[in-house]
């Protein structure tokens, strides 16, 4: 199993600033408290979200919440030039992972999170015209003068990692995976990172099962509805387990800003579903029995 210093949950705080709930200073630094007392330490950004904007929001209330840097873990991600209205200059969503960018936007961050360091940067998705040569030097600047302690990728195929492999370390690989989107399991992308030791993080960790009103989500909840009693759990602690029984130590980044749903999913740590169970709640997703 892969060893890492992240918690086994983490928050992600996609949809506490403009994109989502719009929290206030005083709630996202009740929200942090919260995150912290429930075991959730690590939080996870990108640069883009709330249209540039919360990040320095976050930074802002962190700021003021006298939580001990040290205890905590601060994870970003770069390289998408989105289109808003804080980059008016953008023609077209498109990606940069040129050296000079890697190291303006990572020291944005540090700036707008109030902290001289990240403990993990990642590229935010894989651009077709990245140069892994320039990417490693982004790096190295950024380790040599203490701005970042690791470095990793978020939604990369194997092939790419190892390109990128070649030139800099990669720690991380945060995906999308869940029960109804587990296509990793499969295309050999978790193979991959448990043979390279690489911690996967999942993104969006539910899936569709609370979204979508389908045949395939109606058998997944009467399944789960099935289990319930049984492991003393509700239906996203059960989804939680069972992408954390997969021997890749996956860990579920959260996006809600919930406190009972944040202390239920770290609460979700400690669920071991049994191995048929687990099976059960696959085939339940898949509509037929494994192969």
């Amino acid at each position: 199993m892969i060893k890492n210093n992240f918690s086994k949950v983490i928050a992600g705080t996609m949809t506490w600033g403009q994109w989502g709930k719009q929290l206030d200073k005083k709630n996202m630094v009740n929200l942090m408290h919260h995150c912290v007392e429930a075991n959730i330490t690590a939080f996870d950004h990108a640069d883009i979200y709330g249209d540039y904007s919360t990040e320095k929001d976050f930074g802002n209330a962190f700021a003021e919440s006298h939580i001990d840097r040290n205890h905590i873990q601060l994870i970003s991600k770069c390289g998408i030039q989105y289109l808003g209205e804080a980059r008016p200059e953008n023609k077209v969503k498109h990606y940069n992972y040129s050296k000079d960018y890697i190291i303006w936007s990572a020291e944005q961050s540090l700036k707008n999170l109030k902290t001289d360091y990240l403990d993990l940067l990642l590229l935010h998705r894989p651009s077709p015209l990245m140069d892994v040569e320039e990417i490693a030097e982004a790096v190295s600047t950024l380790k040599q003068q203490g701005k970042i302690k690791d470095f990793g990728v978020s939604n990369f195929t194997p092939s790419q990692i190892d390109l990128l492999s070649k030139v800099v370390d990669v720690k991380v690989n945060q995906i999308q995976f869940s029960l109804t989107h587990h296509t990793a399991m499969h295309n050999g992308s978790l193979d991959h990172m448990q043979l390279h030791n690489i911690q996967p993080m999942s993104w969006s960790p539910l899936g569709n099962v609370f979204k979508e009103d389908n045949e395939q989500t109606r058998r997944i909840h009467k399944q789960l509805g099935e289990l319930l009693d049984k492991y003393n759990a509700t239906e996203d602690q059960l989804l939680l387990a069972w992408i954390m029984k997969h021997p890749a130590n996956i860990l579920p980044v959260i996006g809600t800003t919930n406190t009972k749903r944040l202390s239920d999913a770290y609460a979700a740590t400690t669920i071991e579903l049994e191995l048929e169970d687990w099976f059960l709640i696959l085939v339940a997703c898949q509509g037929h029995k494994v192969p």
